[in-house]
């Protein structure tokens, strides 16, 4: 089975239901990383998104 790349936005914005997932990781850390930006004024480096907030379903 092949593995996919989550972020859930809730986790790093409470009032967000925003989902990226993808099955390749670094599409799924770019899209998480735009969205925080355009979405949210946060920006976050590529490790912090994937230590904190990226998971593997």
């Amino acid at each position: 089975m092949t593995q996919a790349h989550r972020l859930d936005c809730e986790a790093a914005a409470a009032d967000c239901r925003f989902i990226v997932q993808s099955e390749d990781e670094s599409e799924a850390v770019e899209l998480a990383k735009n969205h925080m930006r355009d979405i949210h004024g946060k920006d976050y480096t590529d490790d912090e998104l994937r230590s904190e907030y990226l998971q593997t379903v």
